[in-house]
This record gives C-alpha cells, structure tokens and sequence, in this order.
C-alpha cells in the first residue's frame, strides 16, 4: 500500500479527474479498503477540498464548488489571472497547447467559488487578442468549458445545431472528445438520433447542456479525433490545390497550421497541399506563410495568385 501523502494526493488527482466516482470503484482505484478511503477522504476535507459523498447504493464521492478555493498555491488573483490565461491559449494555433488549455480549464472552473467566475467572465468578456483578434469569434468559452467536463464524465449533451446549408436541427450526443483545428473548435460524438458519429463546429453551437446522464464510452472509428475531423473537412471541400514555396517545410508549418498539408522537397523548398471551401481561401493560407511561391496548380490557382498579388502590390 501506497504512504498515506502519496495515496492523499492520488486520489485529489482521481477525484480532479472525474466528475462522479461509485465509492468501491475509487477504493479499488487505490488499492485501499472503503474504511481507509473514508478516512482518506476525510483527511482531503481537512485540507480545504470540498468533497461530497453520497450514501447508499451507487454512492459515492465527487470533488465538489466550494465556498473558497483549496489551499493551493494559488490565491484569487492568481486563480482568476490562470482561468484568463487558459481561456486565451484555448484559442492559440500552437499544436495540441488548445486542447491541453480547455482541459485545465475544466478542472480550474470545478472548483472554483462564483464570485471567481463571474471575475473571469468580467475580464474575458472585455479582452481581445490583437494576435489573432478572428480565432475567438464564434466561440463560447462556457460552452468549450461544459463540453469539456461533459467529455471527461461521459456524460450526454444536448444542443441545437446550424448546419452548412442552414438548417437547424437538435442534437443529443454522446461526446467523445474536443478537437482544435485550424482555429476552430469541433466536438467529435456519438449522434444518438442519427446512430453514427458526428463532427459539429461550435460556432455552431447553441443552447449546449449537459442532461448529467451517463453513458459508457464507445469506440471512435479509427481511434483518432483529429484525423476524424480532417478527413469529414476534406470530404466537404470543393477547392484541392498544390503549391511550391521557396522555403522550409517546417517554417511554413508552423505558419500555416496543420489545416495545411506541408511536405518538404529540398531543404529551402517545401509542397502545400490544400482543401479549402473556395480558391480565395487557399490563396489566404498560402499568404499566411509569409513565403515566395515557385509555382501553383491547377491552372486557375495560379491565376488567382497573380491577381492578388497585383491587387496587393504597392
């Protein structure tokens, strides 16, 4: 058995980890008896840790809001200037740091008292990104926060949904996971109403809930959530185009995102491949990277390049 500050802080992590945990379920999590798990439970209590038991059949525990934060390292200040800071790197283009930010997120908000959120809420609500000012339009960081939880406890979800082509429809979905993808947020689920897996933008979102009722985890086809999302965006876009830098593979990479295909063809020379919904939007990406371009196809492609190009000129 595992000293009693380490079996402590374990089951602190168990609890962050997960909304609701049947008491044997934890116990045998810990290798422990539920008589120790009590008193463990006790000790987190005596720490500051707001955890709830219930008892009977299917009881068990749940970290829970409390009236102050947990005697942490950190004081209100710090925990509102934390949840800020997590809600603007949930909108970065930086590879999976969007995902890994919400994540945090969620377990931050769980324990934190409302007069802290409504703080955050204050401060989010008047703070724009002079970085990327377009990456936050669309989405709702309270939505981000829920859906994330939701994902986390298994729990099923229920939204309204506007599709490409306008039509509205409501959704009630098992959520899977949350997907960062060229600087827009997707949530990748099980659609009860349709029996098939969905990818939803959540600009597209409304009226998200969580009903609290639980569901045991399906397998995603293919295991992967991003490639998920890519290949559903690849199989909607009308546009498919090829163009050669004058530059680095892994610098336009990093320019562009990984919503741009990039393989290198020498070492100051590099190919972009791009889907994209119109020929205007692939002339955009290939501007974002800031670099030469040697050549471009189709035909039509190259075109549009040259005509912006002397649009732009100065």
């Amino acid at each position: 058995m595992a000293s009693t500050s380490s079996r402590t802080l374990r089951l602190l992590s168990l609890l962050q980890n997960h909304r609701f945990w049947i008491g044997t379920e934890l116990a045998d999590r810990l290798d422990v008896s539920l008589r120790t798990l009590r008193r463990d439970i006790d000790r987190l209590r005596d720490l500051g840790y707001p955890v709830r038991s219930d008892r009977g059949v299917g009881g068990g525990y749940q970290l829970a809001p409390g009236a102050s934060l947990p005697p942490l390292v950190l004081d209100d200040d710090e925990a509102v200037a934390l949840a800020v800071g997590l809600l603007s790197s949930a909108h970065t283009s930086i590879t999976d740091i969007a995902e890994t930010s919400v994540r945090a997120l969620a377990k931050v908000i769980q324990v934190m008292p409302q007069r802290l959120r409504r703080r955050v809420e204050a401060l989010r609500a008047v703070t724009v990104s002079a970085d990327t000012p377009w990456a936050a339009q669309g989405t709702d960081s309270e939505q981000l926060v829920t859906v994330a939880q939701a994902c986390r406890d298994d729990e099923r979800v229920t939204f309204d949904y506007t599709a490409a082509d306008g039509e509205r429809t409501s959704r009630r979905v098992e959520p899977h996971q949350l997907v960062s993808l060229g600087r827009r947020w997707y949530l990748v689920g099980y659609d009860l109403d349709r029996c098939d897996w969905r990818s939803f933008r959540f600009d597209r979102m409304t009226r998200v809930d969580s009903t609290r009722d639980r569901f045991r985890r399906r397998d995603l086809p293919g295991g992967d959530a991003a490639e998920f999302v890519e290949a559903g965006i690849r199989g909607r876009h009308a546009v498919k185009v090829v163009a050669e830098l004058a530059a680095p593979a892994e610098r336009v990479r990093r320019a562009v995102g990984r919503w741009v295909e990039v393989t290198g063809v020498e070492a100051d020379r590099c190919r972009v491949e791009i889907d994209a919904d119109s020929m205007d939007w692939a002339v955009i990406a290939v501007g974002m990277s800031g670099e030469p371009v040697i050549s471009a196809s189709p035909p039509e492609y190259a075109d549009r390049l040259r005509d912006w190009a002397n649009r732009l000129e100065v």
